[in-house]
């Protein structure tokens, strides 16, 4: 048994104590007591409890895993995950001016991936425990949006009848404007009877759209989205921004970071989430290594009216960035690339002269080693922004502008 004051908390969310011991669910000054194991106290009891500890309003916050800071207060996770960012670029030498930082409201959440295991009688679906296979039903879950809630025991329903004990479904349920979109992964490969049998219960569940393994099963109708004028389909299971208003927020940051450019590259474009707006106003080359999503843009804007060309390129930008000769004849960029980030891309862009960088990122440490090579090639980090979708998570977004 130790007893151990928390110093600060980690990136993760878990309390770090001098060892370093990493201690679940505490805050920095909060005097602990509990059995240490592997650097860890699983376990602790609250001795002193910090004057920023609140009572986690989340029925399931002891067992789901989805969650990481329920237990501080709103104004205490606002300014840690901007610190977390300011850390990240203290560490690359690197300060740049925060602008007010955009926090997606509760129930607000338009898409997650459940998991799902058949068992005896029934089934379980729900998110993990954190760092655990024991899995939680969140019927009372305050980040989904009602209708994800709602259809948790249709989900239950095809666990139970699709589903096997021996492993997990993954069900990716996304509210579309045309109704839910699932996408399942992990069960066995349908044969013709499945097929029908899964066609049927679509139709009887409501989806517009159901795909298993990437295959289309049933299709009432195509599940869009609106992104500016346009109507998009994406492809089963394919990436979009967690809320809509976070979505709005870092749209509105890009246009802002862009400015009046008439001739955008966007890269790592996805489906057009910040080209087809910004077509409104400028020419864009759209560019995008997952040839469906291009397709689902290019589709929805020539189905749009007012906007301004779109042209699209499949292209891996990892392996094969866009050179500086080839962005000198864009008046910006905007980039938001996986979590790994985009060095070989920072490093184009970073000998280019492109005027003004429109910069997104879901890892702030990524991130801020990609802003160092572009500060190192002469561009100013004017401003970052902090947009905070996933709340009471670690997860940290975010926007930002560089300019020459």
């Amino acid at each position: 048994m130790a007893t151990l004051t928390i110093t600060r908390l980690g990136h993760q969310g878990d309390g770090i104590a001098e060892g370093p011991v990493f201690v679940p669910r505490t805050l920095p000054g909060e005097v602990v007591e509990g059995d240490v194991a592997d650097g860890r106290m699983a376990a602790p009891r609250i001795i002193t409890p910090s004057d920023q500890r609140i009572k986690a309003p989340c029925p399931h916050y002891r067992t789901c895993g989805g969650c990481a800071v329920q237990h501080a207060r709103e104004d205490f996770v606002t300014d840690w995950k901007q610190d977390i960012l300011r850390h990240a670029l203290s560490a690359q030498g690197i300060e740049a001016p925060f602008r007010a930082p955009h926090i997606s409201p509760l129930h607000s959440r338009r898409r997650a991936s459940f998991a799902g295991r058949r068992l005896r009688n029934g089934a379980l679906v729900g998110f993990h425990a954190r760092a655990s296979d024991v899995l939680t039903a969140v019927p009372d879950c305050m980040i989904l949006h009602p209708a994800l809630i709602a259809a948790l025991p249709m989900l239950e329903e095809l666990t139970a009848r699709e589903g096997s004990r021996k492993g997990e479904l993954t069900l990716s349920l996304t509210i579309s404007e045309a109704g839910l979109d699932l996408a399942v992964t992990g069960g066995k490969a349908p044969d013709g009877p499945m097929h029908a049998t899964l066609g049927q219960w679509a139709g009887q569940a409501g989806l517009a759209r159901l795909a298993w393994d990437g295959e289309v099963i049933a299709q009432e109708q195509p599940p869009f989205h609106t992104i500016g004028r346009a109507r998009v389909t994406p492809p089963p299971g394919a990436f979009l921004q967690a809320t809509k208003p976070a979505e709005a927020a870092l749209q509105a940051a890009v246009a802002d970071a862009v400015g009046d450019a008439g001739y955008i590259a966007d890269l790592f474009a996805g489906c057009g989430t910040f080209a087809l707006p910004l077509a409104e106003r400028a020419e864009i080359h759209a560019i995008e290594s997952d040839g469906a999503m291009l397709h689902a843009l290019d589709a929805g804007w020539r189905q749009a009216v007012g906007l301004k060309r779109i042209t699209t390129q499949t292209r891996d930008l990892f392996r094969n960035p866009v050179l500086p000769e080839d962005l000198a004849r864009f008046d910006a960029v905007v980039i938001d690339p996986p979590r790994a980030g985009a060095d070989a891309q920072a490093q184009a862009l970073a000998n280019s002269r492109v005027p003004a960088i429109a910069a997104v990122s879901c890892n702030p440490v990524s991130f801020a080693r990609d802003a160092k090579v572009l500060i190192q090639g002469g561009y100013r980090l004017n401003w970052v922004q902090v947009v905070d979708q996933f709340r009471f998570s670690p997860h940290v977004e975010l926007a930002a502008q560089f300019v020459r």
